[in-house]
């Protein structure tokens, strides 16, 4: 993982945490002030993470992967809105992947992109005959890797070095669980991380905002909520491993209000000398705590 760069000065914190954007941005909602609400609040999430960790600097060209889905749709328009007014100057484009899938609707998000004025670009994946012809893989598993490897060659050939991806914070707890759980390793999805080949560095500015929030949103700015097409549909399948760490993150909310904020403070403030990885004994003094 990259290191999040210099420490931001107060004032850029300042700007993104503070600055909401114009009440004409927000308009044209059945509600209007609950919208400004959300957006202030994701703004402020999504700012704050920007400016702490360096998701965004001067002159970036920021691709975001757009599924269709409320994440990303909710990213683009945030992204987008802050783009317009930030201290720096960053461009926003957007790219979707057709895996193939029959039932997978391209229209009603190439309609909005060009409503929006953002650069769209649809990328073809082999994702349906693999996940069909490799019974003995999760299809799931294969499809993630064959989404972020296309993305990642078109990147590479269009000069592009940032990937903006909507993962939640829910989606972070969820993963951080099921690596414990199921694969014996204290790990998550970082905020900002470079590929091992070093040519795309991959952002997540929402990983500190809720799924809850990040969803009315985005159903109440109006964006078309595109499902993948995936025949399969295992990734709303009960028996889903994220399906179940989900509702057992969700029943112990219900008894723990402020577990989501718990679970947000403990991936920020590791300590490295009360856990059982030898190689944490090799640290410098100044980095174990």
């Amino acid at each position: 993982m990259t290191e999040a760069g210099d420490a931001p000065q107060p004032s850029q914190i300042d700007w993104y945490c503070q600055k909401a954007a114009p009440a004409a941005e927000v308009g044209g909602t059945p509600q209007p002030r609950r919208v400004a609400l959300l957006q202030r609040r994701l703004r402020r999430k999504i700012g704050t993470a920007i400016a702490e960790y360096g998701l965004i600097e001067e002159g970036d060209e920021v691709l975001v992967a757009l599924s269709g889905g409320k994440d990303s749709w909710a990213l683009l328009d945030i992204l987008l809105g802050m783009a317009r007014h930030a201290p720096i100057r960053f461009t926003i484009r957007a790219a979707t992947i057709d895996g193939g899938f029959p039932l997978f609707n391209l229209a009603p998000i190439r309609e909005k992109c060009l409503e929006m004025g953002v650069p769209h670009t649809v990328v073809p994946a082999p994702i349906r005959p693999l996940i069909e012809n490799e019974p003995k893989y999760s299809p799931c598993a294969i499809c993630s890797r064959l989404r972020r490897g296309v993305l990642y060659s078109h990147m590479k050939g269009n000069g592009l070095k940032k990937l903006a991806l909507g993962h939640n914070l829910d989606d972070i707890m969820e993963t951080l669980l099921m690596n414990l759980f199921y694969g014996g390793r204290l790990s998550t999805m970082p905020l900002k991380l470079l590929n091992n080949e070093g040519t795309v560095t991959v952002i997540r500015p929402m990983g500190t905002c809720d799924d809850a929030e990040v969803r009315e949103y985005a159903m109440l700015r109006g964006y078309p909520i595109v499902t993948s097409g995936c025949p399969l549909n295992l990734c709303s399948s009960p028996d889903s491993k994220r399906v179940q760490t989900k509702s057992l993150i969700a029943e112990l909310h219900a008894k723990a209000p402020d577990l989501r904020r718990c679970m947000l403070r403990a991936m920020s403030n590791v300590k490295t000398t009360h856990l059982l990885d030898r190689n944490l004994l090799a640290l410098p003094k100044e980095w174990a705590r």
